[in-house]
């Protein structure tokens, strides 16, 4: 499964729900280094030094981020859905099928109703 690393504003029950699915995840604020207003870019470098791929809603910056940085463990740039155990599997869904992260923008888009 998956290494991650979740940013600030990544609600914690997705993660609970993607270590129940064996996904190894990482808070920033299991780091120490939450509040202290991290700029992105230093974020994407402490997941890039844990062999991590982000998780984040912060998609704006984290697609430039990419385009500019691509050296990278892999960025997961998510819509914001209040369905947290329905955000946490699509998540799994994108990555099961994944070999490797790195270098990678994976987009995980809010579920369409119908």
């Amino acid at each position: 499964m998956a290494r991650l690393y979740s940013n600030e504003n990544f609600p914690i029950p997705v993660v609970e729900e993607l270590r129940k699915l064996g996904h190894d995840v990482l808070t920033i604020q299991e780091t120490g280094k939450a509040d202290q207003s991290l700029p992105d870019e230093e974020g994407l470098q402490e997941a890039s030094v844990e062999k991590r791929a982000v998780l984040t809603f912060n998609r704006k910056h984290f697609v430039a981020l990419h385009k500019s940085r691509p050296n990278h463990e892999g960025i997961i740039a998510c819509t914001f859905d209040v369905d947290f155990i329905a955000l946490a599997n699509r998540i799994h869904q994108a990555l099961k099928s994944d070999q490797t992260l790195t270098g990678r923008l994976v987009r995980i888009n809010r579920r369409t109703k119908k």
